[in-house]
């Protein structure tokens, strides 16, 4: 069973990442790369908030109305109106206030400006949802592998784990860093050092 970055990298290929590059007016390698990092960061800010009091079944309820969402199996229709899936809601309920941090703190590490972030995440957010209801179904029926099964936070943070490993070793190296506090989420040092001195520029030397 493929992980969730797996599924989602190989859909975001070919036409469909000349499709995306374009609506975020970006270069293909430049949006690939961007993708890569992003991911880890969405799964691990919904890793994080499964694991909050209730946040599992918030999520959980969530899911259900993405399980149909199309957002996987119509992946032109939604690059073509990024609006149409979402993703402002989802990134505001996986990210909260450190959004805007986020957007420009990732987006500046792989090469983006905040608006080319800010447009990528709205495509990806509700990719990863509809990939992670898939995801959940699937460890509900009885012939699910062990890295399928269990409860939503621990599928997540499976799925979280997986994206850090596959991420290429600049952008691997990027998510350690950005943990500096070594609590394991990234997202309070992206929100830090985008606002500090120097920020995330500065930390990782000039590109």
């Amino acid at each position: 069973m493929p992980s969730i970055y797996d599924t989602i990298t190989q859909q975001l290929d070919g036409a469909n990442l000349t499709q995306l590059s374009q609506q975020i007016g970006a270069d293909e390698a430049t949006t690939s790369q961007a993708i890569q990092a992003a991911l880890p960061m969405l799964l691990g800010g919904l890793a994080r908030n499964a694991s909050a009091p209730g946040g599992a079944d918030a999520l959980s309820s969530a899911l259900s109305n993405h399980a149909d969402s199309g957002a996987l199996s119509d992946l032109g229709g939604l690059l073509s109106n990024p609006q149409s899936g979402g993703g402002a809601g989802i990134l505001g309920h996986i990210f909260g206030n450190k959004r805007d941090s986020i957007e420009r703190g990732v987006g500046g590490a792989t090469g983006l400006d905040k608006p080319q972030m800010s447009k990528l995440l709205m495509v990806l957010a509700p990719i990863v949802m509809a990939a992670l209801a898939r995801r959940h179904q699937q460890a509900q029926t009885a012939d699910a592998p062990p890295s399928a099964t269990g409860e939503l936070p621990q599928i997540l943070e499976h799925e979280a784990n997986e994206a850090k490993q596959k991420a290429p070793s600049i952008l691997g190296g990027l998510i350690g860093m950005l943990d500096r506090d070594g609590d394991g989420n990234p997202l309070n040092d992206i929100t830090r050092m985008a606002s500090g001195s120097g920020g995330l520029g500065g930390m990782l030397g000039s590109r």
